[in-house]
């Protein structure tokens, strides 16, 4: 509570500058703010609160009412005036928490949420849910009054970019379960949602002009179930998200802050577009899309028509998706078919290059130019600096340092997405007790010590570190329930990698804040693990 467990706060000369003072029992708001400076005083929320706000805030007032209302059991008014208020207020010019930082000052009788834009009092209103019990975030009458303490909470993020990717390919996830992702990535304060919507295993976005994409590319025969020795599940499966359904998820986000970065995969992990389309590929064979998991050989032609094709997919998916960033994939492309077809061979003659990973650049090249022209940039994985980075491209790293620092040192823009950022590992090293997964051991801690600024960065480099997100890929997840598993908690220690600073991050602490963290996921009906709940999948095999 902040009025009798919080000891000192944080000095706020300037926005990046913190004292390394914090009592470890601060208020468990996750992620950790900047700053706590209680004030001794105590807000009741009764009937008599009243919300004020003017056009503009009007929005993130109602926001806050329709979270408390089921809760509290009774209706909280939007007005002018009130006996005890909630106000919500936009900084003036001396404002110096950015635009997505928050001040939320909690006094007897007032609660003022402050900030210079409707993201930063949107945060501050995931702060203000967090003081309450948690039982506010449930869905029916709790309780009669709820009281929080007072004090002030100065808060702003570190990162700009901070994130979640979310694989749709591999297993489907019903629209309905997107949106309650989204509602997740929102409560902690999270702000780009990364859709992996095309794949060797599943085409999964509704295309106008190409419907085979999705009426033949949308559904496999079958799927693995352990990777070797291979076990199957004898069942078909497929799914996707029509337009409609698109432009949905992306209001939705957007009214919650979120940017949706879609990824369209090329040249590789392209079997489920080819198995539509085989005059994409390089034998012109018909295919199926692909049952296994892992990197399959199928791989997109370099021929002028390849690239009409996928222009004309990211037209129609410029036109759903009005994110800055358009992503590409770009990675694990073997280059097996490229060596051997005649065709490919004689375009890399032409074009004077000597080897298929220049190819490779030629080929991303085209849309990093094609996605310039329309006002978008492209991003990729590591993979696109093989052969040479594209101008304007900025890089997701996977992979090692060494292409982050080539890629920042050469001035491009990066995403940091290494490997405890990918959540589809195990949470335990005792395998035996965990459900099947792709390998690996990302426990909780081991996930919340990633640090992004990678060794040998300059202050100058730095700044090209766009941010953080972890990673969800579901070759081993089939279905919300075991991806809430997988992902939480340690998608919120995700949200304090990317928000708060380096030197207020710390683990013990991270923990005792978890504790009250986790009854807030349970009122919200999110299977973390750690839940107490009966989990219905097999343990892990000796299998991969």
């Amino acid at each position: 509570m902040l009025a009798t467990t919080v000891a000192a706060s944080f000095a706020l000369a300037a926005p990046t500058t913190v004292a390394a003072s914090f009592a470890l029992a601060a208020p468990a708001i996750v992620p950790r703010p900047l700053s706590i400076t209680p004030n001794g005083e105590a807000f009741t929320f009764d009937s008599s609160v009243v919300l004020v706000a003017d056009k503009r805030a009007r929005s993130t007032a109602l926001v806050l009412k329709n979270a408390l209302e089921p809760a509290m059991g009774w209706e909280i008014p939007v007005g002018s005036r009130g006996g005890k208020v909630v106000r919500f207020k936009f900084a003036g010019k001396d404002w110096r928490l950015g635009e997505e930082g928050y001040r939320l000052t909690t006094k007897s009788k007032e609660i003022v949420v402050e900030a210079s834009t409707e993201r930063g009092l949107f945060y501050g209103v995931q702060s203000l849910r967090q003081l309450l019990p948690a039982a506010n975030l449930r869905r029916s009458p709790q309780t009669a009054e709820w009281s929080i303490p007072g004090g002030v909470i100065e808060d702003m993020p570190r990162f700009r970019w901070r994130g979640s990717h979310l694989d749709s390919c591999r297993h489907f996830m019903p629209k309905s379960f997107v949106l309650k992702y989204i509602d997740q990535l929102a409560f902690h304060k999270m702000n780009t949602f990364h859709w992996h919507l095309t794949d060797d295993q599943g085409w999964r976005i509704e295309i106008k002009k190409y419907p085979k994409l999705t009426t033949v590319g949308g559904w496999r025969k079958d799927s693995t179930v352990v990777y070797s020795p291979r076990q199957m599940t004898g069942k078909p499966h497929g799914g996707f998200y029509t337009q409609d359904d698109i432009r949905e998820v992306v209001a939705y986000a957007k009214a919650r802050h979120i940017t949706v970065v879609p990824e369209i995969e090329m040249p590789g992990h392209a079997q489920a577009a080819i198995a539509a389309y085989p005059e994409l590929g390089n034998t012109g064979q018909p295919i199926d899309v692909w049952t296994n998991w892992g990197v399959s050989t199928s791989v997109f032609n370099v021929k002028d028509g390849t690239i009409s094709f996928l222009k004309d997919v990211l037209t129609e998916v410029m036109d759903l998706f009005p994110s800055q960033f358009i992503h590409v994939g770009g990675d694990e492309c073997p280059k097996d078919e490229w060596k051997t077809s005649a065709d490919v061979q004689a375009r890399m003659k032409q074009l004077g290059l000597k080897d298929e990973h220049e190819m490779q650049s030629w080929f991303i090249r085209q849309f990093d130019s094609f996605l310039a022209s329309k006002g978008r940039r492209l991003i990729g994985w590591s993979e696109i600096l093989e052969g040479g980075l594209a101008p304007g491209a900025a890089l997701m790293v996977w992979l090692g340092d060494d292409g982050a620092l080539q890629a920042v040192r050469s001035g491009h823009d990066v995403v940091m997405a290494q490997g405890t950022t990918y959540y589809d590992a195990y949470q335990s090293g005792d395998r035996t007790t965990e459900p099947h997964a792709i390998g690996g051991n990302t426990d909780l801690k081991r996930a919340y010590e990633y640090e992004p600024i990678r060794p040998g960065m300059t202050p100058e480099q730095e700044k090209h570190v766009l941010g953080v997100q972890c990673q969800l890929w579901t070759e081993y997840i089939p279905d919300p329930q075991k991806l809430e598993y997988m992902a939480f908690p340690r998608l919120s220690a995700m949200s304090e990698i990317g928000w708060t600073t380096r030197e207020q991050r710390d683990y013990a602490d991270f923990e005792i804040r978890m504790k009250a963290h986790r009854a807030r996921l349970e009122a919200m009906d999110i299977n973390f693990r750690g839940r107490g709940n009966t989990y219905p999948y097999p343990l892990a095999s000796p299998g991969k």
